[in-house]
């Protein structure tokens, strides 16, 4: 099979750009079923790892899957900051929510949700955040009240002004954003071309990384590196140092015909790892990624 017909199968079947989480609720005891993975963070103790779906959240906690207290409601470029969740979508059947969110904030791990502006208007499948900063980073489909224009956009004031970025050196399809941990102004952008760095909050990009269809970027909370999901006749992922410099491979578990979809890092244990895969598999790693233990096979919680 060729690259450009995986690509065009797996986003046939899967949505492969913008894949969303569908969680099923299993009978006692039993294991939770991801029907999909949409999203992938840590919470700030570290204790759960949470992934966010159509119907609320599910987290892995003590070694064991459960849905998380909360509304139900369909989560999209889910992003978590160190006090803070944020997210886009379209609320629970019944709610009384509009449809859909805009941007949306929780401050205590989903049970409540804050609106931050564009109800009605805009689902943001790609947003991204600052681990330590309030910078929030959306890529616009389509004009809004806020957004004269389609493309990449920022705010510093929790969704009160949008800034436009012009991207100019950007190329290929967006498929992921990712912010640094410290620095509200360095943003990376993988797309189909590629990985992409901005050090100027978007307004110039520069290539970082080659090699396949971008896929997934996730900034290492220590502000050094990004790392990078792709596909090239094999799905890959690499730990980019964004002053440069070559890129360390990190050996993966076997993928059949899968992907590195989502990454995550545990703030309170660094050397701990989460990966998520378009074919719904979960996987830990406790040693930065040199050896991986999986939580989820297929969407079936282990």
């Amino acid at each position: 099979m060729t690259l450009e017909d995986y690509t065009e199968n797996r986003m046939l079947i899967f949505r492969f750009v913008f894949l969303a989480a569908v969680i099923a609720a299993a009978p006692a005891r039993a294991a939770l079923t991801l029907m999909h993975v949409h999203g992938l963070s840590y919470s700030p103790d570290g204790n759960r790892l949470m992934i966010p779906s159509h119907q609320g959240l599910a987290m892995y906690e003590n070694g064991k899957w459960a849905k998380a207290p909360g509304p139900q409601h369909d989560y999209m470029g889910f992003s978590a900051t160190a006090t803070h969740l944020y997210s886009s979508g379209h609320p629970a059947a019944g709610s009384g929510a509009v449809n859909p969110f805009g941007v949306i904030r929780s401050h205590d791990g989903g049970k409540t949700w804050d609106k931050l502006g564009l109800e009605g208007e805009s689902d943001f499948h790609l947003l991204a955040t600052s681990w330590n900063t309030n910078v929030v980073y959306v890529w616009n489909h389509a004009p809004n009240s806020r957004m004269k224009h389609a493309g990449l956009h920022f705010t510093l004031n929790s969704g009160l002004g949008w800034t436009p970025a012009a991207a100019a050196g950007l190329d290929g399809e967006p498929r992921a954003l990712a912010v640094h941990p410290d620095n509200a102004a360095i943003v990376a952008v993988a797309t189909s071309q590629g990985l992409y760095l901005s050090k100027d909050s978007g307004e110039h990009f520069a290539k970082l990384a080659s090699g396949g269809q971008g896929l997934s970027a996730f900034f290492d909370l220590g502000g050094k590196d990004v790392w990078y999901g792709a596909f090239e006749a094999r799905p890959t992922l690499t730990r980019m140092p964004i002053d440069g410099g070559h890129g360390a491979q990190i050996a993966l578990p076997a993928l059949t015909q899968d992907a590195v979809a989502y990454i995550a890092q545990n703030p309170a244990r660094r050397l701990e790892y989460a990966i998520a895969t378009f074919e719904r598999s979960v996987y830990l790693s406790k040693d930065g990624g040199q050896s991986w233990r999986q939580i989820a096979d297929r969407g079936q919680g282990k």
